[in-house]
């Protein structure tokens, strides 16, 4: 058995088939590219805020007394023009003590011109006094009534002050709104008696509103902020916000900035400041309400010629894929600004005209060969690596922080 199974694997080994050597195929990386394109752009520094009211004030009773009417628009959530009344408090006892301001004015006025007639008696009467009779001043004065004329006056602008304070408090039982505005929350209703001083309704003005945006000090270099007088305005805001799985868009300028840095973020808070929030005076604008929680875009400094990419394309270390003029993948260091959205700025380390590779490969395809199946400028980019439509902006959204050759985290 042992010669047998010898004498078979001779045979087997005799009868083996030539072996072939064949050389390994390398099939081309079909991958779509994008050309460079240096460009002037202005890119959009992101930021985040509430919205909050232009002005708020909260209403307090000027006099005492229960509450007799209210307007139908005195309700949470209601808006208010400028002078509308919002409530009327009992009158009927200022009513009176207005009519009693008056009846004294008129008293104190019957009362100086008594006065104004008996001096004119005694002055007559002092003329006709022989010339040794006349003594000091302080006696002439005494006899033809001076202080006593003096007194009626005064005793007439006492009157006249009392009688503008009894009108000020008939006046003041009318609350009304000091300008046009939404409110808040109210704290009295009808029937209910209130005194000096109580809270009648918070209130808050409608024609404006402003949200505060935190900007990092590295990124100021790359704002127009408005003058420090607040002569000129500033850059113009995009606001966003994701309003049941849509995201709406409101326009607003950047007002002013606060003049002081956060002592623990480092940041300046810039003001925006957006008009007529609630579309009240624009027929089919979305309303934009106090308390939003918005991003922000402020559109920047122009940059002058550099290269917009999709952030994805960005590698460890600050690589890139390059395609070399021999179709062969090569990887390539540059230098970006360091941004916080979905596009990279790159300053150097590449060519006008080079071919960079929108196809996600890892390090491994080093020196492959490549099939370019599609080629785009990179000024026509998105943030997606994909065309834009022709109809699109060349404005790109990102966060400049600065400029930076260290790998980002």
């Amino acid at each position: 058995m042992l010669a047998f199974a010898v004498v078979v694997a001779s045979l087997l080994f005799a009868m083996r088939p030539p072996t072939e050597m064949s050389e390994p195929q390398f099939k081309p990386i079909t991958v779509d590219v994008a050309e460079v394109v240096r460009e002037d752009l202005r890119v959009q520094i992101q930021a985040q805020g509430t919205v909050s009211p232009l002005r708020s004030s909260s209403l307090l009773a000027e006099v005492s007394g229960r509450i007799v009417e209210v307007a139908d628009h005195f309700n949470v959530g209601g808006f208010v023009a400028e002078g509308d009344m919002l409530l009327r408090v009992d009158p009927r006892d200022y009513e009176t003590n207005l009519l009693r301001a008056r009846a004294a004015v008129e008293s104190a006025e019957s009362a100086l011109a008594q006065e104004r007639g008996r001096a004119q008696v005694a002055e007559r009467e002092w003329k006709k006094l022989p010339a040794g009779s006349q003594r000091s001043d302080e006696a002439r004065d005494l006899y033809l009534r001076k202080p006593q004329l003096e007194q009626a006056e005064s005793q007439l602008l006492a009157a006249q002050a009392d009688l503008n304070t009894a009108q000020d408090n008939l006046d003041r039982t009318v609350v009304r709104a000091p300008y046009a505005a939404l409110i808040k929350a109210k704290h009295s209703d009808l029937g209910q008696f209130v005194a000096t001083g109580s809270p009648l309704a918070d209130i808050f003005a409608i024609e404006a509103a402003e949200v505060r945006l935190p900007i990092p000090q590295s990124r100021l270099d790359f704002l127009e902020l408005p003058e420090v007088n607040g002569d000129q305005e500033g850059s113009v805001i995009d606001l966003y916000t994701d309003v049941g799985g849509v995201v709406k868009h409101w326009t607003a300028h950047l007002q002013r900035t606060e003049g002081v840095f956060d002592e623990r973020s480092r940041a300046l808070y810039a003001v925006a400041r957006i008009d007529d929030p609630y579309g009240l005076h624009r027929d089919g604008r979305d309303p934009l309400r106090v308390g939003t929680f918005v991003n922000a875009n402020i559109t920047g400094r122009e940059l002058r010629d550099v290269i917009a990419l999709p952030r994805y394309l960005l590698r460890a270390g600050n690589s890139i894929w390059v395609i070399n003029e021999d179709n062969l993948l090569r990887n390539r260091s540059v230098t970006t600004l360091r941004t916080g959205g979905d596009v990279i700025y790159i300053r150097d380390g590449l060519e006008e005209g080079e071919l960079v590779s929108l196809t996600l490969l890892d390090s491994s395809f080093e020196g492959s060969e490549v099939i370019i199946q599609s080629r785009t400028p990179t000024n026509a980019l998105d943030e997606h690596g994909k065309p834009r439509a022709p109809e699109a902006t060349q404005d790109v959204t990102a966060s400049v922080v600065e400029e930076s050759n260290q790998p980002e985290g």
